[in-house]
C-alpha cells in the first residue's frame, strides 16, 4: 500500500517536472529568460525528491514502463528547451558582432572628423 502511494507521489512529481518544462518552453519563446531561470531553479527540489523516491521504491514492470515513458517525455522537452536556448544564443552572438562592427566604424569616422568643423576658402 505504501509503495503504491509512493509511486503515485513519484508520478505526480514527474508530471510537475513535465509541466514545468512546458512552462519553461513558453517563457523561452516569449523571451522571458529571467522567469525561465526562476522556474528552473525551483525544479531542483522536485528532481531531488524524485531521485530519493526512485532509489528506495521497487517498481513493478507496469510502473517502470510508466516511469520510463514520462521521463522520456521530460527529456525530449528539456532537449527542445536547450536547443531553443542555443538558437537564441547564436542569434544574440550574431547581433553582438554586428553591433561591434558598427561601433568600430562609427569610432573610426568620429576620430577623423574635427568636432569644430572646417571652413575652406575656395577663392585661393
Amino acid at each position: 500500500m505504501q509503495s503504491e502511494q509512493q509511486f503515485e507521489q513519484l508520478m505526480m512529481q514527474y508530471e510537475q517536472l513535465k509541466n514545468g518544462a512546458l512552462d519553461i518552453a513558453q517563457k523561452i519563446s516569449r523571451e522571458e529568460f529571467d522567469s525561465a531561470i526562476n522556474l528552473i531553479k525551483r525544479r531542483e527540489e522536485i528532481i531531488l525528491n524524485c531521485k530519493c523516491i526512485r532509489r528506495y521504491l521497487e517498481l513493478t514492470t507496469v510502473q517502470q514502463k510508466q516511469v520510463d515513458k514520462i521521463t522520456e517525455e521530460i527529456k525530449e522537452l528539456e532537449l527542445n528547451n536547450i536547443k531553443s536556448l542555443e538558437k537564441n544564443m547564436d542569434n544574440i552572438q550574431i547581433e553582438i558582432a554586428k553591433t561591434q562592427k558598427s561601433q568600430k566604424l562609427q569610432q573610426a569616422y568620429e576620430n577623423s572628423v574635427d568636432a569644430n568643423g572646417n571652413i575652406v576658402n575656395i577663392e585661393d
